[in-house]
């Protein structure tokens, strides 16, 4: 579309099949920028003389800046023009107080600037895909029909056979859990969970008033006859397990212990809460429990973990056979709705290729992390999963889980104690977040100082004056 002009430093070529011109333009701005044809403080051609070589009105040219300024890839300087920004990304991190900040469980960023670029043209296109309804219409509590086939097709390669009309779109796992408990049990009754679980179903549990009684675990997760003798004894009314990289030990159930306590759930007709808030990370992962049990399992897949913590959506797929009414009036109860925003993003994320390129990369870097993890921590002391993104740390007498947190804290890491995840007394370890540091040079100084504390004691940090 444009034609030839020696004067016009930059002329991108742009075509009116692209969608708006303006947004063309601004998308080729930023693929210059990306793969390095433009580099910071270039300065682009005035606004005029750019819209005369690509034979366009001025004011499209003007557009196309204003955004390319909102997106902040360039900046304008009075009296000089507009200019190729520099990276000011890390500046625009949270400012943190110490060294890292281990405690949260999030996927690592990684550095992989296409499919970045690929993840916000995803979210640009719902402007002319979707239109204003997106965001000026209320949707129903379980999702828009578009949003639960995205779901159904996300969640095919792990459970065959699901049907978007059992799938329901939810506003985290967190609301997930709140509108499954609060159906499941009533204030006094008893739901099993792991000895050593996820806090937020602590969290709903109290919030309910339900009780949360123990389920035994080993270095393979739950124990199936430590299960069986909690559904003889406390007539639960369910059971929450994650039986994908457990949070916090990083164990996986092996096929056998998914099979036995599937039947044990039937024997006694209790039905499962299955967190598969990390299913997606394995290449190969094994069934998950609503495969082997369609009819009794509450399936919970939300992306916060396996795609992005900003997309607060989780897929609740309910048991063949059962009313998703119920499940939806909770959901409407609880939470009126998830994002209709935020589950557009993740449908088209997933309809073309975006969430799966995602978790790719982040299995990528997990692997990487994973490895600086290995070389730097004491293997007697910690448990890992090389498709996982965080780490269960034994401590060694005599070291406290209080003792050594509070001495991490002093020199700027912060972890979680066990207290944080035990139904039971809790035993001295702590959690660590491999995908938190920004940075994999931040991630080795950081277990640097942990594997270092972990060869001392602590009494060599007390002294009498």
């Amino acid at each position: 579309m444009a034609k030839t002009d020696s004067k016009i430093a930059w002329c991108p070529t742009i075509r009116k099949a692209d969608g708006p011109l303006y947004l063309a333009i601004t998308d080729a701005l930023s693929a210059d920028i990306i793969s390095g044809k433009l580099v910071a403080g270039d300065r682009l051609p005035p606004q005029r003389a750019l819209a005369e070589a690509l034979e366009i009105d001025f004011t499209t040219v003007s557009r196309a800046y204003a955004e390319a300024s909102k997106r902040g890839l360039v900046e304008g300087k009075v009296g000089q023009g507009t200019y190729v920004r520099k990276k000011h990304s890390a500046a625009r991190r949270p400012v943190r107080s110490g060294l890292v900040d281990m405690s949260m469980n999030l996927p690592p960023r990684f550095d992989e600037a296409e499919l970045v670029s690929r993840m916000w043209e995803g979210i640009r296109n719902l402007e002319t895909s979707d239109g204003i309804d997106l965001l000026m219409r209320y949707q129903e509590a379980g999702g828009a029909r578009r949003d639960r086939e995205a779901g159904a097709l996300w969640l095919s390669s792990r459970l065959d056979g699901v049907t978007p009309d059992r799938v329901l779109i939810c506003p985290g796992a967190q609301g997930a859990l709140l509108a499954l408990v609060g159906i499941l049990a009533a204030p006094g009754e008893t739901i099993l969970a792991e000895a050593l679980t996820y806090p937020g179903i602590r969290s709903v549990a109290a919030h309910l008033r339900v009780n949360l009684a123990a389920v035994a675990m080993d270095e393979e997760g739950l124990i199936p006859e430590s299960f069986e003798h909690a559904c003889l004894n406390t007539k639960p009314k369910a059971l929450y397990c994650t039986p994908t990289l457990q949070n916090p030990t990083t164990a996986t159930l092996p096929m056998a212990r998914r099979h036995a306590i599937v039947d044990i759930a039937r024997r006694y007709q209790v039905p499962i809460i299955e967190d598969d808030a990390y299913g997606a990370l394995p290449v190969t992962p094994l069934p998950p429990l609503a495969s082997l049990a369609p009819e009794l399992v509450y399936h919970i897949a939300g992306l916060a973990k396996c795609v992005a913590p900003a997309l607060r959506i989780a897929y609740l797929v309910a048991p063949e056979g059962s009313a998703t009414s119920t499940v939806n009036n909770a959901i409407r109860a609880t939470a009126s709705m998830a994002s209709p925003l935020t589950a557009a993003i993740a449908s088209h994320w997933i309809e073309y290729g975006i969430a799966e390129a995602v978790v790719a990369a982040i299995r990528r870097e997990t692997a990487t992390r994973q490895s600086i993890a290995t070389r730097i921590l004491p293997a007697r002391n910690v448990s890992l999963d090389p498709q996982g993104f965080h780490a269960w740390l034994a401590l060694p007498p005599p070291w406290t889980r209080a003792e050594f947190s509070l001495r991490l804290r002093s020199e700027g890491i912060s972890v979680v104690a066990s207290d944080a995840f035990a139904l039971g007394t809790a035993p001295e370890a702590v959690r660590l977040g491999l995908g938190a540091p920004d940075s994999r040079e931040d991630l080795s100084k950081s277990l640097q100082v942990v594997a270092d504390l972990l060869g001392q004691s602590p009494a060599a940090f007390s002294m009498v004056v």
